[in-house]
C-alpha cells in the first residue's frame, strides 16, 4: 500500500507492457547536460534503470554493459543508464569504471515512476523503497520490445543480445 504524501513511497502504478509506447523524458546526464528519449528516435535503445551508483551490483552490471559496449554498437544498440543519483555521483561512478554511455539523474525518481520502476522491493530480506533493477529494450519507434526484470548484473548484456 502506498501513501502518495510521503514523496520516498510509490507514486505512480504503472504497469508497462511490451508492446507500449516507450514514456518521453528529458532529464540531465553526468555532464549536466540535456538527454531526451526523443532524441534517439530511429535507434534502439537499452535504457536500463539501476539503484545505485558504486553499489556491488550495480558496478557490476555496469561493467558488463562497458565490457561489451562495443557489440552492443555493432549490433546498433545505444545503452542509457537512469538511477536517482545526482550528476556529480554519476560523473565519479563514469570516471571510476570508464564507462563509455551516459548515466542520467533521476533525482525525485520521475522517469522510475513512468516507466513503473519505482516502489517496494525486498533487499537483504527488509522491505525497502526504490528503483526495481529494470530494462526496456526500445525500438526504432519508440515502442518497448523487451522488459528485462530479472537482470543478471553479471551477463546483462548478453540478456539484452538475447532480446534483441
Amino acid at each position: 500500500m502506498s501513501n502518495n504524501n510521503n514523496p520516498e513511497t510509490p507514486t505512480n502504478e504503472v504497469q508497462l507492457k511490451e508492446g507500449d509506447t516507450a514514456p518521453l523524458f528529458t532529464a540531465t546526464d553526468q555532464d549536466g547536460q540535456a538527454i531526451s528519449l526523443a532524441d534517439f528516435k530511429g535507434k534502439k535503445v537499452a535504457l536500463y534503470f539501476y539503484p545505485k551508483d558504486s553499489t556491488p551490483g550495480c558496478t557490476m552490471q555496469a561493467c558488463n554493459l562497458r565490457d561489451n559496449h562495443s557489440e552492443l554498437l555493432a549490433k546498433g544498440i545505444t545503452v542509457l543508464g537512469i538511477s536517482p543519483d545526482d550528476e556529480k555521483s554519476h560523473t565519479k561512478f563514469i570516471g571510476k569504471h570508464d564507462l563509455p554511455f551516459p548515466l542520467i539523474a533521476d533525482h525525485n525518481h520521475k522517469i522510475a515512476d513512468l516507466y513503473g520502476v519505482w516502489g517496494e522491493k525486498i533487499l537483504f530480506g527488509l522491505l525497502n523503497i526504490g528503483i526495481k533493477r529494470t530494462t526496456f529494450i526500445i525500438n526504432e519507434d519508440g515502442i518497448i520490445e523487451k522488459i528485462i526484470d530479472k537482470v543478471k548484473t553479471r551477463d546483462h548484456s548478453q540478456q539484452i543480445f538475447d532480446a534483441v
